[in-house]
């Protein structure tokens, strides 16, 4: 059978074209909407450039977009106007509840010798992306056309106060403390205490502590500055040096819109900056005056612990923690510090 000539060149053609490495690999545009304190200027947006870069080797050609408010950010990734997003994991919960975990109530303390080891603190975060990082956990980081795509630690949220006295659980009863309003847990734990849950947004709660409006924030140290939250603290207020939450940056993206497996590189490429994400923590920290800085008392730091922890059950309970990530992180912490009380009971250890 004789074919045209026209149809022979038109075939040699199109498998030239599908053959060409170029063409087969041109990566996918896609909108990366990033929430940083500082916009352009932070150092998650300048975390998310260098992972431009990288996106490309994994087959997705990024632009970024920068914003101040997370709930703006996370509504333009809901209606569209973004193709991912990264934010905090309180912002991110609605998106996946399980790897939101990580920003649940003291779900990373490890306590020792009656205080907080915050390097051990920080290695259950490690572990846990680390566990979310590998290729049998993607039932666990995707939730419909919403993947987790990435998690790196952004500090820990300590207790701000405006009077240094505030030490103990029970001075906490009746004092204002701002609650973020998308975050019920929040409120939960505050009227647990005993203490008055106050509403309040990323945009205005720095604003609130400031203005007296409020006597307690959590906040971590990437906040202090650029927040001036040393107005607040004054000259009798504080920064209690205990870990009320270490808090997560996670990225989500909508599958549609990026290449096949593009989700587990991903996560692959975030576990790779942990070390990177945790010395901006550390060095954030620093800039915190020392005088600023309360140590509570070891027994103290105890009753804030099991406080934290019977919250969190209780918040579990209500449906508002999801109860395998929490099974998991205690898994995590038992393997750090088997020693922990907590690892031989049944608390948290929901099937």
């Amino acid at each position: 059978m004789h074919y045209p000539k026209t149809l022979i060149a038109a075939i040699g053609l199109g498998l030239s074209l599908a053959a060409s490495p170029a063409l087969a690999q041109t990566p996918m545009k896609a909108k990366l909407c990033v929430y940083d304190l500082l916009g352009a200027a932070g150092d998650v947006y300048n975390m998310s450039k260098d992972f431009v870069v990288a996106a490309k080797g994994l087959g997705a050609d990024l632009e970024l977009r920068a914003y101040t408010d997370e709930r703006v950010a996370t509504q333009d990734f809901i209606a569209g106007e973004c193709d991912a997003v990264f934010a905090t994991g309180f912002r991110t919960r609605q998106f996946n509840a399980t790897t939101a975990v990580l920003d649940s109530l003291g779900v990373s303390s490890i306590v020792k010798n009656n205080k907080v080891d915050m390097d051990a603190s920080y290695e259950v975060v490690r572990r846990a992306i680390q566990l979310f990082a590998q290729p049998q956990a993607g039932k666990l980081t995707v939730n419909g056309k919403y993947e987790i795509a990435g998690i790196i630690p952004f500090g820990t949220a300590y207790p701000v106060v405006n009077d240094r006295k505030i030490t103990t659980v029970e001075d906490l009863a009746g004092k204002k403390i701002a609650a973020f309003d998308y975050d019920k847990a929040q409120a939960v734990m505050i009227q647990k205490i005993g203490a008055q849950p106050v509403s309040a947004d990323i945009t205005n709660f720095a604003s609130k502590f400031n203005n007296g409006a409020v006597d307690m924030i959590a906040a971590p140290a990437a906040a202090y500055k650029p927040l001036e939250l040393y107005r607040g603290i004054g000259t009798k207020g504080a920064v209690n040096r205990f870990p009320i939450v270490i808090l997560s940056y996670q990225m989500v993206i909508n599958t549609a819109k990026f290449p096949d497996g593009f989700g587990l590189k991903s996560r692959q490429y975030w576990l790779s900056q942990f070390d990177r994400a945790l010395q901006i923590i550390l060095r954030a920290e620093k800039t915190i005056p020392e005088k600023t800085w309360s140590d509570l008392l070891p027994e103290n730091m105890i009753k804030y612990t099991i406080m934290l922890r019977e919250s969190r059950v209780s918040i579990a309970e209500q449906g508002l923690y999801d109860k395998n990530g929490l099974r998991l992180m205690k898994k995590i912490r038992c393997g750090i510090n088997p020693a922990d009380s907590e690892c031989s009971t049944k608390s948290e250890n929901w099937n």
